[in-house]
């Protein structure tokens, strides 16, 4: 009996949330207000960081901005402080388990209890497998997935299933969890690695029934912001998805944040390989990779990484 009724209630609940996606496409659905929110991103110096930073600033949150670069941090921060936010700016080495420590420490002790984090920053190797050195490979581990396992369990005054009642958990990822490209392993699994933890988070924090904690995804098709310069799929395609606009994105994203959708892939024709790697036989999805020019698109983008690297450049969100 136990079992039909939790079956019942199981089709009332996917029947109701079915419903729910429908509307919310449908009908813009109300955002919700963060004015005099704490809001901590990591990555700020970069393009989309910035761009967070500054839409976060036009919503009235107070701002935390994480960055590697302080000179690209300030800068960020100096825009925010225009729009009339209040801004503190911290210099942070996230590939550093001790530096993430260190600075979560001194945010609690000198600016207070954060309840948004936006894990925006990211970095990528750019190389062929055989020929990434290994402290290339280990940094794309280590600033793209474990350290959203240190900021997560640092971050809080406490653990944090422990003692948040309410806040926003964000993860920015690119669309390549979704999919795979040749010639990115590092970048791939370190993304693959984020989503699953961001999922595992998720499904935690509704078990323990801390529905006051909202959790967004999202997935951007690649953004125009230099950190993939080069990647290109099959010139007759190219027009039907092109690069994304930085602004775009981050408005898209703010959309699905203040909404509180649990996930959002920009655009929404990104939904469609999302689906079909999942349904269709492997042979299928490899015929459909290298006829869009999935298997050689990283090609030009290797090029230029590692003209970059050569210069001494580190490329970032």
């Amino acid at each position: 009996m136990f079992f039909i009724a939790d079956l019942l209630l199981m089709l009332i609940q996917l029947t109701g949330s079915i419903l729910s996606a429908v509307l919310n496409t449908v009908f813009r659905p109300r955002l919700k207000c963060i004015d005099g929110e704490l809001c901590l991103i990591t990555g700020a110096g970069g393009a989309l960081g910035r761009l967070f930073a500054l839409e976060f600033a036009k919503e009235g949150a107070r701002l935390v901005l994480w960055d590697c670069n302080t000179g690209a941090n300030e800068d960020t921060g100096a825009l925010a402080r225009e729009l009339g936010a209040q801004v503190h700016t911290y210099t942070v080495d996230l590939a550093q388990r001790p530096s993430i420590y260190d600075t979560a420490d001194r945010v609690r002790r000198e600016v207070g209890h954060v309840s948004i984090l936006v894990n925006n920053a990211g970095v990528v190797a750019g190389r062929r497998l055989l020929d990434c050195p290994d402290e290339l490979l280990e940094r794309t581990l280590l600033v793209n997935c474990h350290a959203l396992f240190w900021v997560s369990i640092r971050l809080p005054d406490t653990h944090l299933l422990c003692n948040m009642c309410k806040g926003f958990w964000i993860h920015i990822k690119s669309y390549l969890p979704l999919t795979v490209h040749a010639c990115f392993q590092d970048y791939c699994a370190s993304k693959f690695g984020a989503v699953g933890f961001h999922e595992s988070l998720t499904h935690e924090l509704q078990a323990e029934k801390m529905d006051g904690i909202k959790t967004t995804l999202v997935c951007p098709y690649i953004v125009d912001t230099g950190m993939f310069a080069g990647c290109e799929i099959r010139q007759e395609l190219r027009s039907l998805i092109p690069p994304l606009e930085p602004l775009y994105t981050v408005q898209q994203s703010m959309q699905a944040i203040l909404s509180e959708q649990q996930m959002i892939c920009i655009p929404r024709i990104m939904y469609i390989p999302f689906l079909t790697r999942a349904l269709l036989p492997w042979e299928a999805n490899v015929a459909t990779y290298r006829f869009m020019g999935g298997d050689k698109c990283m090609l030009p983008f290797i090029k230029n990484t590692e003209q970059k690297m050569s210069n001494g450049l580190i490329t970032h969100k």
